[in-house]
């Protein structure tokens, strides 16, 4: 697959393995791209495989997952 379809691929695993929003799965990944965490897909296509997308995935989310939102009550 080409780099852009690697990227895609990861932000629909995100979106699968982790119920995630389009949006927030997106977001993952572009933080990752901006940090060059995929800069070696870019350099050498030949990682780019469905294998691998799935190891980045999960890579990504744990490192970039979204924050958890805190809700109810709060000991005063």
């Amino acid at each position: 697959m080409t780099y852009e379809e690697h990227l895609d691929e990861v932000a629909t695993l995100l979106t699968e393995i982790y119920t995630l929003s389009d949006e927030v799965a997106i977001d993952i990944v572009m933080r990752a791209q901006d940090d060059d965490y995929f800069s070696g897909h870019d350099d050498d296509p030949s990682i780019c495989t469905q294998e691998r997308a799935e190891l980045d995935a999960r890579a990504i989310f744990k490192k970039y997952r979204p924050a958890k939102k805190r809700t109810g009550n709060t000991v005063r």
